[in-house]
């Protein structure tokens, strides 16, 4: 995190225990059931989840007005079940093929490849979560879209361990 401010720190604790957590984090089905801001599905999620494997992201919302898809495809840096996740983030077409963020309407300020980092532990049966996004900035819409996401996360993670009870 060489630039400094230039990265959003999200902390949660999640009723749910940590070997969950991470599954939702790395199972594709699980994965796009939390994944994304309110409004948003995920009909893609292709995930392999191994130091240099890849991953392959859509998101899209549909509205009376109109419809749109972003994709995302990234690295995995470090895979540590299940207490670390480090992947990168670029934006890209439904190919596979990185695109800048300013052709999708970014700003100039949001960098080509941004890397997300997920560090779980077990706390008195549940798991406090850390993720940072070196990228994104604190404030903007990208933030946000986490907080929302984690929202999400927290409500799916806690039905899915009442099924399991």
């Amino acid at each position: 995190m060489s630039e400094e401010n230039n990265w959003v720190r999200i902390e949660r604790v999640f009723d749910a225990p940590i070997d969950l957590v991470w599954k939702l984090w790395t199972d594709p089905v699980l994965f796009k059931q939390w994944y994304g801001p309110n409004g948003m599905s995920v009909p893609t999620a292709e995930m392999d989840v191994r130091v240099g494997g890849t991953r392959k992201v859509s998101m899209a919302m549909q509205s009376p007005e109109r419809s749109m898809e972003m994709w995302f495809t990234g690295v995995y840096k470090e895979v540590s079940a299940p207490d670390r996740l480090v992947y990168t983030e670029s934006m890209c077409d439904a190919d596979g093929t990185l695109i800048s963020p300013q052709s999708m309407g970014m700003p100039d300020t949001v960098p080509d490849i941004t890397e997300v980092i997920v560090e779980l532990s077990e706390v008195d049966g549940k798991t406090r979560m850390v993720m940072v996004h070196v990228g994104v900035t604190e404030g903007t819409a990208g933030a946000g879209g986490w907080n929302q996401a984690f929202e999400k996360l927290a409500a799916f993670a806690q039905s899915l361990d009442d099924e399991r009870s």
